[in-house]
């Protein structure tokens, strides 16, 4: 089940991930948290992946989290507290995972990414839009509030302007997207595939040693004031100036040669 819900490929060194429930728009079902959580668990532990692109089949990239799973549960004798409690604890625990995978992650999206699924967009390290791709934290427009999407769309875009799509429940087009910085481009919907590939290729072609040494500092200084970030960063960049790669890397430079990077 979780093989039919998450589909692999490996392309080189980037892995794409695919949600593949395209009946209900690739909702965050429990099968699918599971499935999420178990590849990103995986693919930390998997050196040979430099970088991940996460999509969805169908005509959708997210559209949050499964309402209809989500109201069977008020048939507990709870009236469902529990179950909604584990599933949002369990949906957290596999956003936070997004940032402390040593792999950017790019999210490749189309059509809508609504509530979840925009929290979803928002947690991703990069995101590749196609024209017409749709964004929204609605849930107030059903009595839910998204107040577990608002942490990441509020550490992607402006205050008030995430103020303003959680209390209007208004969706944002993909152009828009992109000026409020959830998003990094906006490409053809044809082209969709190829320039998030390509994006992730760029990525995955660098060392990853550096890349995983700065994506770890990145999340951990944008967190801290501006005297302990650049205390903080520059203990990390002599942490990467001691790796081996690193050194080969600058005399490389200096010599006018491609490097011989030993994690080629």
């Amino acid at each position: 089940m979780t093989e039919q819900l998450l589909l692999r490929e490996d392309r080189g060194h980037v892995r794409h991930l695919t949600m593949n429930s395209p009946g209900n728009l690739n909702a965050l079902s429990d099968a699918m948290l599971a499935a999420l959580q178990k590849a990103f668990e995986e693919i930390e532990e998997t050196p040979g992946i430099r970088a991940v692109v996460l999509r969805g089949a169908g005509k959708a990239f997210c559209a949050g989290h499964d309402l209809k799973e989500l109201t069977a549960a008020r048939q507990a004798p709870d009236g469902g507290q529990a179950a909604f409690r584990d599933v949002f604890e369990r949906c957290s625990r596999m956003m936070q995972t997004i940032p402390r995978l040593p792999q950017p992650v790019i999210a490749e999206v189309h059509g809508i990414a609504t509530a979840a699924g925009c929290q979803l967009v928002a947690s991703c390290d990069m995101a590749v839009a196609a024209e017409g791709t749709r964004f929204g934290v609605n849930g107030v427009n059903i009595g839910l509030f998204c107040s577990t999407p608002m942490v990441a769309l509020s550490r992607n875009v402006p205050r008030k302007k995430a103020f303003e799509m959680l209390t209007t429940g208004r969706f944002v087009e993909a152009t828009e997207a992109e000026r409020l910085g959830l998003v990094n481009r906006v490409v053809a919907p044809e082209d969709l595939g190829t320039e998030t590939a390509e994006l992730a290729e760029t990525v995955a072609a660098k060392l990853s040693t550096a890349v995983k040494i700065g994506k770890r500092a990145f999340y951990e200084q944008v967190e801290m004031d501006l005297a302990a970030a650049y205390a903080h960063t520059g203990a990390v960049m002599v942490e990467n100036m001691m790796d081996r790669d690193t050194a080969e890397g600058i005399t490389a430079f200096l010599e006018k040669r491609p490097p011989d990077w030993a994690d080629r």
